[in-house]
């Protein structure tokens, strides 16, 4: 049986459009949309309706350590500190904690607006880097945490062999991601297999970065996965901190993005994490070549990382998503924000990102990190549309941050002013997850994450 719903006024595919009755199947797609709609037996919505934000880059783990390595170290602190504090903490986990971090993460993410996920996994192995009895031991454990708060997941199982470019050794830090290609293509053929026909979950290929894989084996693992599906999700992280780039010019010649274009040829398929430190010619063709630059503008600030090349990369019509990465901010709307705000802090000026005259930010960016993140994760989501599956946001109509605003005026509200709670009600592939604010598993969720910080914390 069919579902309806009434909002009062909803964000569709082709622009805003009041008293818009939507039609759900039993599949959680949207069946039909019906604009200046009379009453009709529906449930009525609270508020505005816009599309769910897809999440493409997470590291679900790392929630554990958010607001935790704000103390400063005896030297200079960077990117490169951070990850030797990672290391260490991660040496404690258990397939158990990821569960419960991953629900208590996902949770938040459904509260904030997210409603799909793109799952960057790389904590493969026990903590001595020995393969687990289930291979997909840790895969699971993070697919567990989706099904039980609902969210949409593309799971991204990380291909990771190495400490720097050239093959290096890996460090001792890293012996929990490490596989080599042909353990790495045995664990895609079976989450491949265990995904097949899941109405929520795709599987997608991550080569970490250019650091962590060699050029045969960043061939291997798309290879292996064209065999699979032709057509699935590649993640990568690319061009983070100068460091990698002076690392890359000194291995190769080329910065890391060069190398990217001139040797594995991306395309709308891909999805490059990060690029903050691109020159213009780097810029021009990532944009060009269709792939998406997911951008991580919280964790980018938190470590330090710089501020990607925006304007010049959207004047050339790039495609843009955003992402939590190590999740020291769980809001979509904060990310667009400091997205936006870095820009003016560099450039000076205001609204750097707005195309027209009149054209609202708020508007323009949430719209287009909906669709770059649709394409990112290879789900049919991003919009209010037939045929998408049936991912919404009811925003909340009495904060008063929104109050009297209507249209993009919503989102201006909701990403640039005071907004507290801007999120009321979250439907994700046809189902309530968050209701008043609060995800349906919110409590027992919180008292597992707080057991298993009191372990870890020990």
């Amino acid at each position: 049986m069919h579902k309806h719903y009434h909002a009062p006024s909803a964000l569709l595919h082709d622009g805003w459009a009041d008293n818009v009755l939507i039609e759900v199947g039993d599949d959680g797609h949207i069946r039909k949309l019906t604009p200046g709609a009379a009453y009709v037996d529906a449930e009525m919505l609270a508020g505005a309706v816009i599309p769910g934000m897809p999440n493409v880059h997470s590291h679900a783990f790392q929630r554990a350590m958010a607001g935790r390595t704000q103390r400063a170290g005896p030297q200079s602190d960077s990117f490169w500190s951070w990850r030797e504090l990672m290391y260490q903490f991660l040496q404690r986990i258990t397939p158990a904690d990821v569960e419960a971090i991953a629900t208590q993460l996902y949770v938040e993410m459904a509260e904030a607006g997210y409603t799909c996920v793109g799952e960057f996994h790389y904590l493969h192995h026990d903590a001595d880097g020995r393969p687990y009895a289930n291979r997909l031991e840790m895969a699971e454990r993070v697919r567990a945490a989706a099904d039980t708060t609902g969210i949409g997941l593309t799971l991204l199982p990380v291909l990771y062999g190495h400490s720097n470019f050239g093959g290096l050794p890996p460090a001792a830090g890293q012996r929990r991601f490490l596989c080599d290609v042909a353990s790495y293509t045995q664990m895609l053929y079976a989450l491949a297999a265990s995904l097949a026909g899941s109405p929520r979950e795709r599987l997608g290929v991550a080569p970490h970065s250019l650091r962590a894989v060699t050029p045969e084996e960043l061939r291997d693992a798309v290879r292996y996965a064209d065999t699979i599906d032709a057509s699935m999700p590649i993640h990568v992280h690319v061009a983070e901190q100068q460091k990698e780039v002076d690392d890359c010019v000194a291995w190769s010649g080329l910065r890391p993005v060069q190398w990217l274009m001139e040797n594995a040829s991306p395309n709308l398929r891909w999805c490059v994490v990060h690029a903050t430190h691109m020159d213009a010619s780097e810029t021009e063709a990532l944009a060009r070549s269709g792939a998406v630059a997911g951008l991580c503008p919280t964790t980018e600030a938190d470590l330090g990382d710089g501020l990607f090349n925006a304007p010049q990369f959207l004047r050339y019509n790039g495609t843009f998503a955003i992402g939590g990465d190590s999740h020291t901010g769980v809001d979509p709307f904060q990310e667009l924000r400091l997205f936006e705000y870095g820009q003016r802090l560099t450039h000076e000026a205001r609204n750097v990102l707005a195309d027209a005259v009149g054209e609202s930010v708020g508007g323009k960016l949430w719209r287009a990190a909906c669709q770059g993140g649709a394409q990112a994760l290879g789900q049919r989501v991003g919009a209010l549309a037939v045929g998408r599956r049936a991912d919404w946001i009811v925003l909340q109509s009495n904060d008063v941050a929104l109050a009297e605003q209507r249209a993009d005026g919503l989102l201006d509200a909701a990403i640039f002013g005071p907004a507290r709670r801007p999120v009321r009600d979250v439907m994700i592939a046809g189902k309530w997850q968050v209701r008043g604010g609060r995800h349906l598993h919110a409590t027992k969720a919180l008292a597992d994450y707080r057991r298993t910080l009191k372990r870890l914390l020990a």
